[in-house]
């Protein structure tokens, strides 16, 4: 039973992702989105952990001390904050810390996350959903500055202006730069010129 039930949350999931996806233009992300889900090192911790509401992740790493599960997830799926740490380079920075995700990565991560809220609060999920998720546990993200920057404006234009502005948004604006596949660049200032 636990399995079947499983199986619904993650195909649900993967369709709400695919049809966000769609609807902004990434069709080759919504149809490859958390395939791993699938493979057996992760299928199998989430048959075995299912609860409803609550992540398998999360009860494997009460029992376990870690997630297997998540550990697998994280290191094969682009749209993870967690998929772009690495050893910081350069400006003296010295340890691990994020990387700039690439700007359709940073799209995926963003409608994974309005997904995920929305297939675990059911009739309880709200535009401020996301956000709310994402404030609870923000102080402990490694995440790069300008990605961290652009993931907060997205999901506060959700909670503010709702679904269809904030994928007008991100269909007509944010991926029409000219290759969203690179690191996401925040915007430069422009320079005022004094006379």
């Amino acid at each position: 039973m636990k399995a079947w039930q499983h199986l619904r949350t993650i195909n649900h999931h993967k369709m709400l992702v695919m049809k966000g996806c769609f609807r902004v233009g990434l069709y080759k992300q919504g149809l490859l989105h958390d395939l791993s889900k699938y493979s057996p090192t992760e299928f199998m911790v989430g048959c075995k952990y299912y609860q409803n509401g609550l992540s398998p992740h999360h009860m494997e790493r009460q029992e376990k001390g870690y997630s297997l599960a998540w550990l697998h997830h994280k290191g094969r799926n682009k749209h993870h904050m967690e998929y772009w740490i690495d050893y910081a380079v350069g400006d003296g920075k010295k340890g691990i810390a994020g990387m700039k995700m690439p700007l359709k990565y940073v799209v995926e991560m963003f409608i994974d996350r309005v997904s995920a809220s929305r297939n675990y609060q059911k009739e309880k999920y709200t535009d401020r959903s996301a956000l709310e998720y994402y404030e609870h546990g923000r102080e402990h993200h490694i995440i790069h500055k300008d990605t961290r920057e652009l993931l907060e404006k997205l999901l506060h234009m959700l909670a503010d202006e709702g679904e269809d502005a904030v994928f007008h948004y991100i269909k007509h604006e944010l991926l029409k730069q000219k290759d969203y596949g690179t690191p996401y660049q925040k915007p430069s200032a422009p320079v005022i010129q004094q006379n």
